[in-house]
């Protein structure tokens, strides 16, 4: 354990599996005290069970931020916390004829319009203190976009955008706002995501790993290697950052 975030409080969105699951226990080990938040309460509870005295450092809150209220109740739960770490979201694949409205509006009601609405409400606190830092966790999509992923594609640009228009000024007021831009990481949502491009491109979703093999290293990434670079852009150590993504390929 290292005690870098020492007498700081986070909030991890997404935080019951996956990447979510990973930063935020990469930040509980660096000292924080953590508020876990996931749409899977049961999931929620069963992870603080495996953590041992570091427990006594995790608030839990179980809470959709697809919508306004969800986003009032974790806000009036955490208080003011020092980091902010945006990762709740999976957009489903699928191309412009595929994706209906809902599925659309139900996508970026979590991942887009749930990154901006926790954004914007933690903001005048961080202001207020001249101090935090806001994470975003978005995606390659948004960089190189994707017809069969239009959706993720649209949404994780809009997200880029919106994390350097805001981490461009909110420097002025001490609060850093970046972003990291994962490739291809080993979740359960990037095997749905591969079975079906497996299912459309070799007619079989069972062959998804095939689709593996020009991964560089030959592997996915793991959560644990996006979350220990979460905790270096959230420390003091990346502290002149802001406004910008770092963005791990392919």
């Amino acid at each position: 354990m290292t005690d870098i975030l020492n007498g700081k409080s986070a909030l991890v969105t997404g935080a019951s599996n996956g990447i979510g699951k990973a930063i935020a226990l990469k930040l509980l080990d660096a000292g924080a005290h953590v508020h876990f938040a996931a749409r899977n309460g049961a999931a929620l509870a069963d992870l603080v069970q495996t953590l041992g005295p570091a427990a006594s450092r995790v608030t839990l809150h179980p809470v959709d931020l697809s919508t306004r209220e969800g986003i009032a109740q974790l806000v009036q739960g955490c208080g003011n916390p020092d980091i902010l770490v945006n990762n709740a979201g999976a957009i489903a694949g699928g191309d412009i004829e595929k994706i209906d409205d809902e599925t659309w509006l139900n996508a970026w009601n979590l991942k887009v319009f749930g990154y901006i609405r926790l954004a914007r409400a933690l903001l005048p606190g961080m202001y207020g203190r001249g101090s935090g830092v806001i994470l975003n966790v978005i995606g390659m999509a948004g960089l190189g976009h994707d017809y069969n992923y239009i959706c993720g594609s649209t949404g994780n640009a809009a997200l880029i955008a919106f994390t350097d228009a805001l981490g461009a000024r909110s420097t002025d007021k001490g609060v850093r706002v970046v972003g990291i831009n994962p490739g291809g990481t080993k979740t359960e949502r990037i095997e749905r995501l591969k079975r079906s491009e497996a299912e459309r491109k070799l007619g079989d979703p069972e062959r998804w790993r095939e689709l593996l093999t020009d991964m560089p290293f030959g592997r996915l990434l793991e959560p644990k290697e996006i979350a220990n670079l979460a905790l270096f852009l959230v420390s003091d150590q990346a502290s002149y950052l802001s406004g910008t993504e770092g963005s791990v390929r392919p």
